[in-house]
């Protein structure tokens, strides 16, 4: 059975970004636009994890810490652009298990997500080895390998190509990668997602000429070819 998150952001943008990458990780993903609304949906939903905005309207993330600690004992990660302030210690005070500062790029949510599930007894790793044909990505280990042997990716071409292997068949624009590994993705640097694919090609192809696996679709970006 897949775990519930609650995500808890005014900012839709950031709601929507969040569950489109999480939910491609299996969990079960419900929202919130305030601390308010988001009390109203723990106590339905009784999620195993809560991403949490610090700075919302009607009741911001601390005053939700203060009030939802007392009903449960939920994870909580907090999600703060605040920098230099004493947000992240009273957060952590008064029961948050840990933080992420704004602007903040994906892997490193889908990662303290998997940490904080795993320390609190709710992750299962059964997903972890994503495979196709000669190909092996071992999301936990990040090692990947090619007919058995290790092949050194950056860290931006491996999540690329774990986002891509995770969602055989399905077309990524250009700027929906470059949001992947990026805080901040704009138009003008889409291009460079070129590069990095340009780059995985030669690493993972048999003929990077004719690729099998990481195919373009023309006018829009790439999708990962399982067969």
């Amino acid at each position: 059975m897949s775990k519930t998150i609650l995500i808890v952001d005014d900012d839709k943008k950031i709601r929507e970004m969040l569950r489109l990458y999480l939910a491609e990780d299996g969990y079960h993903i419900v929202e919130a636009a305030n601390g308010r609304e988001a009390l109203y949906v723990a106590r339905y939903e009784k999620p195993d994890l809560i991403l949490l905005d610090v700075m919302m309207p009607e009741m911001d993330g601390i005053e939700f810490i203060r009030v939802y600690r007392r009903e449960a004992n939920t994870p909580i990660i907090m999600l703060t652009a605040r920098v230099g302030d004493t947000d992240e210690a009273v957060g952590l005070e008064m029961g948050a298990d840990d933080y992420i500062t704004k602007p903040f790029v994906v892997r490193t949510v889908r990662a303290r997500v998997k940490s904080v599930l795993r320390r609190a007894g709710g992750d299962s790793f059964e997903s972890d080895i994503l495979r196709a044909g000669d190909l092996a990505l071992d999301r936990a280990g990040r090692i990947f390998k090619v007919n058995g042997a290790i092949v050194d990716l950056t860290p931006s071409e491996f999540d690329l190509l774990e986002l891509l292997m995770a969602n055989p068949g399905r077309a990524f624009s250009r700027i929906d990668l470059l949001s992947h590994i990026a805080a901040d993705a704009l138009e003008t640097q889409v291009r460079t997602i070129d590069v990095h694919i340009r780059h995985l090609r030669a690493k993972i192809e048999p003929d990077d000429g004719d690729p099998r696996y990481i195919q373009t679709v023309y006018g829009m970006g790439y999708r990962f070819n399982k067969a």
